[in-house]
């Protein structure tokens, strides 16, 4: 079985920046167990796998299509930048005609569409409720040592912490976070946790900064130390900073060593558009 694959950059225009994902085309339907296998072979923080709903799709002509994403260990309800990629390489390299994709998955259906040179994911919006410090003290200590925290929160349909920095710190400090994969898992077996946010707001406006909020994210529950730059974050993200800032429309960093830029829109349904460009680096064939 040959499996066209591609490996994109996705939240960035640069290449070996951004957050890159491995995005499989399967015209066949692929033996359960093979996702994880190639999922594990990649090595990246998502493989996607895109499949035809019906045999007579095609990768060009259709609008509908099904996506599975795949870490190292494990498959995951959302990722937002394996999503961008599999946009892409639909729109890009396939030259898919129609302007807008549809892509059933775990978490529903999701859409995307290009806008001069940017394409926009239509994700859903998650609510991060507020969380008793004491109760994931430890787990906060092991991400942020003896950093102030402003606020923690808990998205309960993601299974993400979301830890807010003291205004007082700046990017600088968000970024020197040295964080241990094996104290995160240490700290936190329970299951109520799956990924970890931390956050600090920006300075939107006072130039030369353009940014509202930075973020860096950690999920070593799923086999990832720090995810570079994660959609599925900032869907929690952006419904407590639009809360935190009272504004609709935001532009975001996420403060990874590969770093990425996320243009973000509350929508009056509920629910958020998340821009960003993708590069192309790598495209070839799988063979099984």
């Amino acid at each position: 079985m040959k499996i066209p694959i591609f490996t994109v950059d996705a939240f960035t225009n640069e290449p070996f920046r951004g957050n890159p994902a491995a995005v499989c085309l399967l015209e066949d339907e692929l033996e359960e167990g093979w996702h994880q296998k190639i999922a594990m072979e990649m090595k990246l923080s998502e493989t996607a796998f895109i499949r035809k709903l019906d045999p007579t799709d095609d990768f060009t002509k259709s609008s509908r299509f099904g996506l599975r994403w795949f870490t190292p260990t494990n498959e995951v309800r959302l990722c937002g930048h394996a999503t961008l990629a599999s946009a892409a390489v639909l729109f890009r390299n396939k030259k898919n005609v129609n302007s807008s994709l549809t892509f059933v998955t775990l978490s529903g259906e999701l859409k995307a569409r290009q806008v001069e040179g940017q394409i926009i994911l239509d994700l859903p919006l998650y609510t991060a409720y507020p969380q008793d410090l004491q109760e994931v003290e430890e787990l906060v200590k092991a991400a942020v040592g003896n950093t102030n925290v402003q606020d923690v929160r808990y998205s309960p349909e993601t299974k993400k912490l979301l830890v807010r920095l003291s205004d007082a710190y700046e990017r600088s400090d968000l970024e020197k976070l040295k964080v241990s994969a094996q104290e995160l898992l240490r700290s936190e077996t329970t299951g109520k946790v799956e990924g970890l946010i931390v956050t600090l707001i920006g300075k939107a406006g006072q130039k030369p900064e353009r940014y509202d909020f930075y973020s860096r994210y950690f999920a070593p529950w799923n086999g990832i130390l720090e995810d570079p730059v994660t959609g599925s974050a900032h869907a929690v993200l952006s419904s407590y900073w639009s809360q935190q800032l009272g504004k609709k429309e935001m532009c975001a960093f996420q403060c990874s060593s590969r770093g990425g830029e996320l243009k973000i829109l509350l929508r009056d349904d509920g629910r958020v558009d998340i821009g960003g460009r993708a590069v192309f680096l790598l495209e070839g064939t799988l063979t099984i």
